[in-house]
């Protein structure tokens, strides 16, 4: 089954690192946008961070704090998260949306769109 997967999530002190993988064999990056979600409870689901080809695109909320890094040659998309907060509690998803079929240039990050493939999710806490 094709699906990215998360890992790496965890306990952390505030102002404290993490930096979750996201396996994404068969998301190649000439044809698949990968983007970092997470969901608090009781809150929506937000972006965190996207990428397409060149171009990586940050919440703001984030912006500053957390840097994807797509290592191509490994299939792996890390989330360097720094000076993490409370509120950065949430479960963590990464997701791929394929470049459409006839398309010749590959979506855009910073538009909201229907992702094709989820991961299954890892809890990031951060608490003292």
């Amino acid at each position: 089954q094709l699906q990215p997967v998360e890992s790496g999530g965890g306990l952390v002190q505030p102002g404290g690192p993490l930096r979750p993988p996201c396996a994404t064999s068969g998301f190649t990056s000439n044809y698949y946008l990968i983007a970092w979600f997470r969901q608090a409870p009781g809150k929506e689901r937000e972006e965190v961070s996207c990428n397409s080809g060149g171009s990586t695109h940050y919440a703001d909320f984030v912006t500053g704090r957390f840097t994807l890094s797509r290592d191509n040659a490994e299939n792996t998309v890390y989330l360097q998260m720094n000076s993490l907060k409370p509120e950065d509690t949430a479960v963590y998803y990464c997701a791929a949306l394929r470049k459409p079929r006839g398309a010749t240039v590959m979506p855009m990050c910073g538009r909201e769109y229907d992702y094709d493939y989820w991961g299954q999710g890892t809890q990031v806490t951060v608490s003292s």
